[in-house]
């Protein structure tokens, strides 16, 4: 709008110029007073709209300017909106690689724990193992300690009878 107001600021001087050098001329050329009166009108009435082009264009140039600050004060807001964003999604993303870093070296802690379980599970089923095969015998053995026993009390108690059946035989 600047532009376009200077431009037909310009064209009217230049016409005024013009109109300015024909009255001239015809003044030189003895140009009858009624026409230079018209001429003379006509070269105020430039001269107003040429004032009045004047300060439109100052008017639009301080309003522009107005306008060009505004957004000028807008973009800087914008842009320290977005710098402290960005650093704040910085800071997130260091925090993210701390707890990565830690979870990771959790995670490795617990793989070797795991690690060290799975050793102590095979440990322990072979330790298993050797208990159960040695209660399998101990149960067998208790089971043959028992038939004896019960051998034995199957002969006390037959010897008991024939004590019981000899004493009074002997007795008597």
């Amino acid at each position: 709008q600047l532009l376009e107001a200077k431009a037909s600021l310009s064209l009217a001087q230049a016409q005024h110029a013009l109109q300015l050098q024909q009255a001239k001329a015809q003044i030189n050329n003895m140009v009858p007073k009624q026409q230079f009166e018209q001429l003379k009108n006509t070269l105020r009435e430039e001269q107003c709209k040429t004032q009045q082009l004047q300060k439109s264009l100052q008017q639009q140039a301080k309003q522009t300017c107005r306008q060009l600050l505004r957004t000028q004060e807008e973009h800087e807001q914008l842009l320290q909106a977005a710098v402290e964003q960005a650093e704040g999604l910085e800071q997130s993303l260091r925090n993210a690689e701390a707890v990565l870093a830690e979870r990771a070296a959790q995670l490795t802690d617990a793989q070797a724990q795991l690690s060290r379980n799975k050793l102590l599970i095979e440990d322990l089923r072979g330790e298993n193992r050797r208990f159960a095969m040695a209660l399998q015998a101990a149960e067998l053995k208790q089971k043959s300690v028992e038939e004896k026993n019960q051998l034995l009390e199957e002969q006390a108690s037959a010897l008991k009878q024939l004590i019981g059946k000899i004493t009074p035989a002997s007795l008597s």
